[in-house]
């Protein structure tokens, strides 16, 4: 029997969870073979990898005097103090240092290369901000024997490990601002204390988001709950003032009261304040609801995020780059009036790697016109706007889903014509008609188009139909699972066979792929006489 796609109740959840594993940083991948390499290059003294040269620096001050040095040597600069593990000195390191980031790498992977020149950049700033926090990189293909002291099973991986025990990276993306952020707050520095105006005005121009305290005192059991709140989230810098003027800066529509907490985002709703009492549950549920824009761009980095929020009713927009400027300013409109309820999404309908796996669980993987679905990941539903896509539609669309009196969306081929058919073609439409309501009983096969031994066993059902021929209390019928959906056919493997005796719709008997055609045909033989037993007992 060949596993393949699984039912419809799951595909969504799975498309979701494959997305999920694609892009999440932790992807799996097979453990290194390779062994280690003899000879290894001797080792350094860790002081001076960590050190940037000052000399060389000093020379690099007078030439570029006041010029901002070239992306280049800026990242130049930050590889220099990435220390480069190796069997003999991991033990060493990860031992004698409270905080060490770990980056497992091989020089292959491109989501490695990726992430490569983020993590330098994040070193020069976490050194900068004189965080004590030692970043380190291993070549887990040249060390495979450190790779698995280390339990790297996948590339790339990024490990805290504090005071020797380890933690798998949880942050919120993979910049390297993101980077620094979660770096801070698992080094004990939640929270950034900004005390001047020229302070904040600074802080704004490196920070698109992020969480504003204004507190009287740093003290008392309301700023104890910022303070949790600040360690137990993953993603967005909290900063704390005590001064007023500091908070406008940095919130200008902060309200004239302490203590005070609001978000600030680098979109058109830029400031949300806080209504709710200072606990940590409460506050970290207000940003969970409010961290992402009005309407957000998916994309590879943000995927992970998205579907892990607890706003679980999803709308995305699929349009080509020029409808979707037309569009944008109506459907963040819309968004504003589901604010913290619905979370919008749209897509370029170009972006095959991003738009074809969402657009295929509706088969319209081929359209190029504007779509608009949505999803309830807490009940694995889906659902497809079927008229035009103007903004008075996708209101009321969204309030439908909202409500909860939308109709989930199966896919469905054309209904095709069976007059001439002994192995009648079911699909979505008319599966309650052909099978489920049906007075017959109806031998089932499903399948799909990529399914091995789908074909054996359609052969088989296309003989047995042939032999029950002319029997007008019998049907025998398929449906291909991979275009067609039913919220009652639900399959995980292919090719299925199901009986649906016409007393008994509700629970179909599930025949194995195995059975011979002689012994599907005993047992069609049984059940016919059984059913024919019956309606002489109720004459």
């Amino acid at each position: 029997m060949f596993t393949t796609k699984p039912s419809s109740r799951f595909t969504w959840v799975t498309l979701s969870l494959f997305l999920l594993l694609t892009f999440c940083i932790t992807t799996i991948a097979t453990e290194p073979t390779s062994t280690d390499i003899g000879n290894e290059d001797s080792e350094d003294d860790l002081q001076e990898l960590l050190a940037i040269d000052e000399e060389e620096e000093l020379k690099q001050q007078g030439e570029v005097s006041k010029e901002r040095l070239s992306e280049a040597e800026v990242l130049s600069k930050a590889q220099r103090i990435v220390f480069e593990l190796n069997s003999d000195s991991v033990k060493r390191v990860i031992d004698e240092n409270e905080f060490v980031m770990v980056l497992g790498y091989t020089p292959w992977d491109a989501r490695s290369a990726e992430l490569m020149p983020q993590f330098a950049e994040a070193a020069n700033q976490l050194k900068e901000l004189g965080i004590p926090l030692l970043m380190a990189k291993v070549d887990c293909e040249r060390y495979p024997k450190v790779a698995s002291m280390l339990n790297i099973k996948g590339f790339p991986t990024l490990l805290l490990f504090v005071n020797g025990t380890s933690q798998a990276y949880s942050g919120g993306g993979f910049t390297a601002e993101d980077l620094v952020i979660w770096a801070r707050k698992k080094t004990g520095v939640p929270v950034i204390r900004i005390n001047s105006v020229t302070e904040a005005e600074s802080f704004l121009k490196k920070h698109p988001m992020f969480v504003v305290g204004l507190f009287k005192k740093y003290e008392g059991p309301d700023y104890e709950e910022y303070v949790k709140s600040a360690a137990a989230d993953n993603e967005i810098q909290f900063v704390e003032t005590s001064a007023g003027n500091v908070a406008k800066v940095l919130f200008p529509e902060i309200k004239d009261t302490k203590p005070f907490l609001g978000i600030v985002k680098s979109e058109p709703e830029r400031y949300t304040s806080y209504e709710g009492s200072f606990e940590k549950d409460n506050i970290l549920q207000f940003l969970d609801h409010n961290k992402f824009p009005l309407v957000t761009k998916l994309n590879e980095m943000n995927y992970a995020r998205i579907y892990s929020s607890p706003v679980k009713l999803q709308v995305f927009v699929f349009a080509e780059a020029d409808e979707l400027k037309k569009l944008f300013e109506p459907f963040l409109d819309v968004a504003r009036k589901f604010k913290s309820k619905i979370m919008f999404m749209y897509i370029d309908i170009q972006d095959e790697n991003l738009a074809k796996p969402f657009l295929t669980l509706f088969g319209l993987e081929e359209t190029e016109d504007t779509v608009v679905t949505a999803f309830d990941n807490k009940m694995s539903s889906k659902f497809l706007l079927e008229s035009d896509p103007t903004p008075n539609n996708i209101e009321e669309f969204c309030s439908g889903l909202l409500r909860g009196t939308l109709s989930p969306f199966f896919k469905s081929q054309p209904i095709p014509d069976n007059k001439e058919a002994s192995v009648q073609i079911v699909v979505g439409k008319t599966f309650d008609n052909l099978v489920l309501d049906s007075p017959m009983d109806v031998l089932l096969e499903v399948h799909t188009p990529w399914c091995i031994n789908c074909e054996t066993t359609s052969k088989q059902i296309e003989k047995l139909a042939k032999h029950f021929k002319g029997l007008d209390t019998l049907m025998f019928a398929r449906i291909d699972a991979s275009a067609n959906e039913h919220p009652k056919l639900q399959v995980d493997n292919y090719p299925t066979l199901l009986y649906y005796p016409a007393s008994d719709k509700e629970n179909p008997i599930k025949l194995s792929t195995k059975t011979s055609s002689k012994d599907l045909a005993a047992f069609i033989n049984k059940q016919l006489k059984a059913k024919d037993q019956g309606t002489k007992d109720e004459l």
